[in-house]
């Protein structure tokens, strides 16, 4: 139960962020792309305080035996970049700049309607096609 309450309390902390700074809308995501045009560099503030938040922590915590509610840290094992990385993360910028969502501000806009919730149905759908073909493949 510590578990789902922690994970719970962290996407209302990360959910509020969002609200907070505006990156619940698509605006802010256009605007930071038009580096030619009205350029809003909000994205970017919000970006390089997250990092600043994880470059003070991340050795800290890490030097614990294990986290508070885990047993062993989960951290990636693999550094390699390959086809399925270089491809995933091209899909993921196009749809970030064409629809101006990304997953969390994609999912916080989705109990409003509209653009938000089709983006936020046809992620979970793109989710399951992958599932699905993943699991084909196995």
């Amino acid at each position: 139960m510590k578990r789902v309450a922690s994970a719970f309390a962290a996407g209302l902390l990360f959910g509020m962020g969002l609200l907070v700074s505006g990156m619940t809308k698509p605006t802010k995501v256009i605007g930071f792309l038009d580096v030619a045009g009205a350029w809003d560099a909000s994205l970017m503030f919000v970006m390089v305080g997250g990092i600043a938040v994880h470059l003070a922590l991340y050795k800290f915590i890490v030097r614990r035996p294990a986290p508070l509610l885990e047993t062993e840290f989960h951290l990636p094992r693999q550094s390699d970049i390959d086809a399925k990385l270089v491809l995933g993360a091209a899909i993921f910028g196009v749809g970030w700049g064409l629809g101006g969502f990304c997953p969390g501000p994609g999912l916080t806009s989705a109990v409003r309607g509209g653009t938000a919730l089709v983006f936020a149905v046809t992620m979970a759908a793109g989710m399951a096609l992958h599932a699905a073909v993943t699991r084909r493949k196995a």
